[in-house]
């Protein structure tokens, strides 16, 4: 296939939102929809997405709720539940194929790891980055002692999550911590070049920094989600109720690499874990040679060649 050139971008009219998404690949190709996680946006995609348009996939990469050009949630919720019934929206909205395949990276990947829990998702395949599914976390087999010794390695990469927590301080401060966080969750020495401009830039304003805490303070913080997000968001600790992919970057920063190989054990049968040597937390920019053959194969393997 001939080279994918610059992406399209595709404004959603969402019965509850207005949503920004860039398009590779032809309209008729496998929807391949990409989640953003934090602190990024949909440009985060912009080096994996290619290759998989050329292989004929119609890659979607939506800006989430928060990030410019999409809007703060009008209803202030950035619960996992809401994450969810944006991605099922986007899905609908995008004519709702049954083929469809879920990626997701760190925010995308939590909510990537919750759909693959929910009964009724329509997403043909699941696959999570950086981030696998919490159910498989908190199930994940290994001797006590070693799940100790990594805690507190953990809990220090986390830091950011604490603070976060904090009432108004982290939003005012928030263009001068991201660098730190992509300095810290990368490879030594990568050059985060035009995708930290793109991740400071879908934060543009007071309300975007705010939506963008908040995702942690709904995680954290003992709040509920609103009555439409609920029942979705009672799967989002929930173990995946099929394979999934999950791909992990050796040198990941913020979540350790040695968390993969035992949750590769706790998911079921049929599920794949990858780990990417060289590869930091946004490994699908870092490594996207071999986040894209990861990927494939997986897919390959699962539904034979496209």
């Amino acid at each position: 296939m001939a080279h994918v050139s610059a992406p399209q971008t595709v404004e959603l009219e969402l019965p509850h939102l207005k949503v920004t998404a860039l398009a590779w690949g032809p309209p008729d190709g496998r929807l391949v929809l990409c989640l953003h996680g934090f602190p990024d946006s949909a440009w985060g995609w912009r080096k994996l997405a290619p290759l998989l348009a050329e292989r004929g996939m119609r890659v979607v990469a939506p800006f989430s709720r928060g990030y410019a050009p999409t809007g703060p949630a009008p209803d202030g919720d950035y619960h996992i539940g809401a994450l969810m019934y944006d991605a099922l929206a986007v899905h609908h909205a995008l004519g709702a194929p049954a083929d469809a395949v879920l990626i997701g990276h760190d925010w995308g990947a939590f909510t990537a790891g919750a759909l693959a829990a929910y009964p009724e998702s329509p997403f043909a395949e699941h696959i999570t980055m950086a981030v696998p599914p919490i159910g498989a976390v908190a199930r994940m087999r290994g001797s006590i002692g070693r799940q100790l010794r990594m805690l507190p390695r953990q809990l220090r990469n986390s830091w950011y999550i604490l603070f976060f927590q904090l009432p108004g301080l982290p939003e005012r401060v928030l263009p001068r911590v991201i660098p730190t966080l992509w300095r810290d969750w990368g490879p030594p020495g990568h050059d985060t070049g035009a995708e930290l401009d793109d991740a400071l830039a879908a934060l543009p304003s007071p309300a975007h920094r705010r939506a963008a805490v908040d995702y942690y303070r709904a995680l954290v913080r003992p709040s509920r989600p609103g009555k439409t997000y609920a029942d979705l968001h009672r799967h989002c600790f929930g173990m995946p109720q099929g394979p999934i992919l999950h791909v992990q970057g050796a040198e990941d920063g913020a979540m350790q690499a040695e968390y993969a190989a035992p949750i590769g054990a706790a998911l079921p049968e049929g599920s794949a874990v990858v780990t990417i040597p060289a590869a930091g937390h946004f490994l699908q920019i870092e490594r996207p040679d071999e986040a894209a053959a990861a990927v494939l194969d997986y897919l390959g393997a699962r539904t034979g060649p496209r």
